[in-house]
């Protein structure tokens, strides 16, 4: 694939902003491979999303981000490009379910998700052996009721150390704390073996199954300090019924889990995700 710049915009809504946009890159030079536009009517705010070939302009990121910024000021964007080139740096965290984290490291290794994984992080060492298989450095950091505080000060340097711009919470069974929550907003993603915001917090399938619902699904979203209720990324369902027992729903959950945070973490990596609030905009 080509290389490609992709420019990423959230704004009051108004007239001129796609026309100013356009030209601007039409003056260029800039070649435009995909754009996405949407309009929040009851927030009045107005959302892009361009990829642009990078050997179509005549400058570097840096001299874009200049050129650029009249007109973010003029139409109070927040706003950032990134380059296709420089891949993110994401660390994983699990505890000890393997699913979501072999399926990430499978399509990681398979070139299917396009980000550099310079370590894992886990509470336990039951998934030491198939992550240093996949060349990647292993941290245990138990955590205990005693130690939370010492043990995320730890988790927080070995992150810092990665350069991680993404967290991303494989089924990791521990709370993230408040600070580590505020640094890393809108880059900390988690998935929840449930169809959020329902049945939130431990074994979400057995109180499902007690409710004898008739779909069960999964949620990914990005965390906050506010347990599960942090922006939906993505979610799925199957559909199941009264013969299905609390195993089956736990057995087939799991797949629907592996899936959904796949596609959420997909979507990040390739900026097709806009917070707003505590919703979020899907450019997928």
């Amino acid at each position: 694939m080509e290389p490609t710049y992709t420019l990423v915009i959230s704004c009051p809504d108004r007239t001129g902003i796609v026309a100013k946009v356009s030209n601007f890159l039409a003056m260029y030079g800039g070649w435009i491979t995909e754009a996405n536009h949407h309009s929040d009517l009851q927030a009045n705010r107005f959302f892009m999303r361009h990829e642009i070939r990078a050997d179509s302009l005549p400058f570097s990121l840096d001299e874009f981000r200049t050129a650029f910024a009249p007109i973010a000021r003029e139409f109070e964007m927040d706003w950032y490009i990134s380059d296709s080139e420089i891949k993110k740096r994401v660390v994983l965290m699990c505890s000890k379910e393997s699913h979501c984290l072999v399926d990430l490291l499978y399509r990681w290794h398979s070139g299917e998700l396009a980000c550099d994984i310079p370590c894992v992080i886990s509470n336990h060492e039951d998934m030491r052996s198939i992550v240093e298989w996949h060349g990647i450095p292993y941290h245990h950091v138990p955590v205990n009721k005693e130690n939370k505080e010492e043990a995320f000060t730890q988790i927080e340097a070995l992150v810092d150390q990665a350069q991680a711009d993404t967290l991303v919470l494989a089924r990791y069974m521990q709370i993230l704390p408040p600070n580590l929550c505020q640094k890393y907003t809108g880059r900390v993603i988690n998935i929840h073996h449930s169809f959020l915001p329902s049945f939130v917090g431990a074994k979400p399938y057995h109180q499902a199954f007690v409710r004898g619902v008739k779909l069960i699904g999964a949620t990914c979203h990005y965390v906050t300090e506010e347990l599960d209720a942090g922006p939906i990324i993505e979610q799925d369902i199957h559909r199941v019924n009264h013969r299905h027992t609390p195993e089956d729903l736990v057995r087939i959950g799991k797949d629907v889990e592996k899936a959904v945070l796949a596609r959420g973490l997909r979507w990040h990596l390739q900026d097709r995700i806009i917070c707003c609030g505590n919703k979020t905009v899907v450019f997928n």
